[in-house]
């Protein structure tokens, strides 16, 4: 098989993963052309987005238009607070019953089948919709997702980075991670909630950050991690976004793309 010329990495991150949109603005000013992707969780959403043909920006103002957390979408006596289904409606007239492989763009999209504990490789003739609501499926918030008869929950559960999936079949790769952990001192981890997440928090990055190795290019910003998994204020999402664009900026170079591609 012969090897694509880039690949891009698009990590989970809720909506610090607005940064990812806001390094795809800038690759378009730089007439960067990506031929295949391999995302996750809130990467899967920005690379889907990205697949029919919508900007930077156009990824933001759709980032802007979703509140998950509305009373009428909570989920009763179901093993998640939020209904997965929920996803649908602002997904949908954007893709309609679209399969991956009708895009112009190849696209993996990660998730994690609950029963098996294996992970899942989306592509080809899956359905966009099932696959970005599969790979976005928080444990503990959103019920997990039903395709056939597998039961999916987030691609970040086991891989959420998955630069692993593409960098064998890439001449050059990109990889974007827009989780890193926060910067503490021994007085904020006073609570059982503060000790618990910097634990899950560092187990996290641990298990993804050998893999910025397999990328010719890593983009990423300490400044992310200051910034919650889900936030609402639309300054805030801005400030993701611009975030991304400026670590992108910031750390390009133009060598890396003088060769094979």
């Amino acid at each position: 098989m012969e090897k694509y010329n880039l690949g891009l990495v698009l990590s989970g991150g809720g909506t610090k993963g607005l940064a990812h949109a806001g390094v795809l603005k800038f690759l378009a000013e730089k007439n960067i052309n990506v031929d295949v992707l391999s995302c996750c969780s809130a990467g899967a959403i920005v690379g889907a987005l990205h697949g029919v043909g919508k900007s930077g920006e156009e990824i933001l103002d759709f980032f802007k238009s979703v509140y998950f957390f509305n009373w009428r979408h909570f989920a009763f006596n179901k093993p998640g607070l939020v209904s997965s289904r929920i996803f649908s409606n602002y997904l949908y007239p954007i893709f309609e019953d679209m399969t991956i492989g009708e895009l112009d763009i190849n696209l993996k999209i990660i998730a994690t089948e609950l029963v098996s504990g294996e992970q899942k490789i989306f592509e080809g003739s899956d359905k966009i919709v099932d696959a970005v609501i599969a790979s976005c499926s928080i444990p503990g918030i959103t019920v997990p997702y039903i395709v056939g008869d597998k039961m999916y929950s987030d691609g970040g559960v086991l891989n959420n980075f998955p630069a692993d999936i593409i960098h064998l079949d890439c001449k050059k790769l990109i990889g974007v991670y827009v989780s890193p952990p926060q910067d503490v001192e021994i007085g904020d981890l006073n609570t059982i909630k503060a000790v618990t997440t910097r634990a899950y928090e560092l187990m996290s990055h641990r298990t993804e950050i050998h893999k910025f190795s397999y990328c010719d290019w890593i983009i990423t910003s300490k400044k992310l991690a200051n910034y919650g998994t889900f936030e609402r204020n639309a300054e805030r999402l801005e400030e993701n976004f611009e975030i991304g664009y400026q670590a992108a900026k910031s750390s390009y170079d133009e060598s890396i793309f003088k060769t094979d591609i």
